[in-house]
């Protein structure tokens, strides 16, 4: 009995250590790194053991742009239950039951990380995803362009989730079976422009905006200690604008698909992490920043995996 009451206390303390070590942190801040960083060593866990080993080159970098693509989605979806409120807000005012929106979009989107992830149901799950994205396009992102009368941060913030729902149409489109005489899935050929539109114009922004942070300028000021800002933003406009007409265009379009995945995700090392790194409570200015990057860099590589069963004509093209 002595044993088992000293036994009692120690799981008591135990207990009362793990609260006061998790609950001093916010739970909107808590939540969505832990769920960044969960589903960060399975996805990679699974591509070292699973995938990596079969691929050879630049191959090597598809499998992550599911992983890259997936980990924004988990910390989306994360927000969605601890900072419901907030999200309400950006529900459109004539729609009904904001909260019961909020909650099944959160659900849909846990869901199709699952998926995306595990592979299980990935094509539908990640066509859903696309249409998902599409409609806070059409529902919400547009009518805040009218209203704003083009204000730029709202046409920003649509073209990054028609990016984003081309990244997901890219996911579906990987899943197609068809064989090497039928060429590109037509999903596949829109993603394309979902894809190359936005980059051409995010790339346009840095030579007009070039203090934004690079990569996705939204409203975060790239940090005074990174030297040669101004020549890092023009270089960085020149690669989206380049990557994204080639792959609007249909010229070297994996490559280019590739190479701007790389580019973004470079960004989001070398930029965004040190901002994190500085201030890691801030989750508007530091995470969300990032795993908009993230998103972005496997849209691209998940487009460039999409495209990998063409023809060798076309990817030596």
């Amino acid at each position: 009995m002595n044993m088992l009451y000293c036994s009692f206390q120690f799981l008591h303390h135990a207990r009362l250590a793990l609260a006061f070590a998790v609950f001093p942190i916010r739970a909107d801040v808590f939540w969505p790194y832990f769920s960044c960083a969960v589903l960060f060593v399975i996805g990679l866990t699974k591509i070292i053991k699973d995938e990596l080993p079969q691929k050879h080159g630049l191959d090597k970098t598809s499998p992550f742009g599911r992983l890259f693509f997936a980990i924004p989605m988990a910390v989306f979806a994360t927000q969605h239950f601890t900072n419901t409120k907030f999200v309400a807000s950006i529900v459109p005012s004539w729609m009904p039951l904001h909260t019961f929106w909020v909650y099944l979009v959160g659900i849909a989107l846990i869901a199709a990380v699952l998926s995306t992830i595990l592979e299980k149901h990935a094509r539908l799950a990640a066509t859903l995803l696309g249409c998902m994205f599409l409609l806070f396009v059409v529902l919400m992102h547009i009518p805040n362009i009218v209203a704003t009368h083009g204000a730029r941060l709202f046409w920003t913030i649509g073209l990054r989730d028609l990016a984003f729902s081309g990244g997901a149409f890219a996911l579906a489109g990987r899943q197609s079976k068809r064989t090497l005489s039928d060429g590109t899935p037509g999903l596949v050929t829109l993603c394309r422009f979902f894809v190359g539109i936005p980059a051409i114009v995010f790339g346009v922004e840095h030579f007009l905006h070039p203090t934004l942070a690079p990569g996705i300028p939204m409203e975060t000021i790239t940090p005074a200690w990174i030297p040669g800002r101004l020549f890092w933003a023009y270089l960085t406009g020149s690669a989206l604008i380049a990557c994204g007409a080639c792959i609007g265009l249909n010229k070297k379009v994996r490559l280019a698909a590739i190479y701007l995945g790389i580019v973004i995700l470079l960004l989001g090392v070398f930029v965004y992490f040190p901002i994190i790194v500085a201030n890691p409570s801030d989750i508007d200015g530091g995470l969300n920043n990032f795993v908009d990057i993230l998103a972005f860099s496997g849209t691209a590589l998940v487009l460039a995996d999409a495209l990998s069963k063409r023809t060798s004509h076309e990817v030596s093209a």
